[in-house]
């Protein structure tokens, strides 16, 4: 009897190999900036090229990601697309002394749904009429900050604030404008060049918000292999990378 159930249970054995293939656990985890999605996918999948690591990213709003990580939910890097985040983080004792670095530096657009003419920032009310305007939640996620502020020094919150249409993330808040839900948007620089469907129509000046830097560090407990694959995401292949996507190197130290 033991003999004829033998064939089965190494059928049943190779059946289990091969479903739990696919569900290898990552070597490395990243929470990460949405925005960056694309060249840090490029970035890490060189990475798992080079060293057989593999490596996951979670992408989602700056502000839900640091929450999670204080929550404590598993990662190894932590990359923000805001230094008070990162502050947070830090300051709360989940970051690894002497690990924190600017890694990238992003600039802020007022996109429209393409095809569109480029317009004097100014314009923008009399532009949107009773349409909505694109954001990242204003008052949590960087993207929407850093939009906010920047409208605010320009003296036209107040005029749009009541058709801000906020969405979790910043490129969340680039599909709407994509799909023609929103005629209007304000995103980062690379999340437009991403996106074939919307148009820049202006950039915000430097002063009119925070400088936008990328700040990534590795987080407490996790494997010391980060440390290896933050060094290669400041490197100059990893760099190349996110230069091709719109990103700016990061300021010097």
């Amino acid at each position: 009897m033991r003999w004829k159930e033998a064939p089965l249970r190494l059928a049943l054995a190779l059946i289990l190999t091969v479903l739990a293939a696919p569900l290898r656990a990552a070597d490395l985890t990243i929470f990460a900036a949405a925005s960056l999605r694309g060249p840090l996918d490029t970035a890490a999948a060189a990475w798992a090229a080079e060293t057989g690591s593999h490596v996951a990213v979670s992408y989602a709003g700056t502000s839900t990601l640091a929450r999670q990580i204080a929550a404590g939910a598993p990662a190894d890097l932590f990359i923000a697309a805001s230094t008070a985040w990162m502050d947070r983080v830090e300051g709360e004792g989940l970051v690894v002394p002497g690990s924190r670095v600017h890694l990238l530096c992003n600039t802020l657009v007022l996109v429209a749904t393409a095809p569109a003419a480029p317009m004097a920032l100014s314009d923008l009310p009399a532009r949107l009429g009773n349409g909505k305007l694109a954001m990242a939640t204003v008052d949590a996620v960087p993207a929407g900050q850093y939009g906010k502020a920047a409208l605010s020094a320009l003296g036209l919150w107040d005029a749009v604030a009541a058709q801000v249409a906020q969405a979790d993330n910043v490129r969340a808040a680039l599909a709407l404008v994509a799909r023609g839900e929103a005629p209007f948007g304000v995103v980062y620089a690379t999340d437009a060049r991403a996106e074939p469907k919307v148009a820049v129509v202006a950039t915000f000046p430097d002063g009119t918000h925070a400088a936008i830097v990328y700040d990534a560090a590795r987080i407490r407990g996790g494997a010391p292999a980060a440390a290896d694959l933050l060094r290669f995401l400041q490197g100059p292949a990893a760099l190349a990378d996110f230069t091709a996507a719109g990103f700016a190197p990061p300021p010097p130290p």
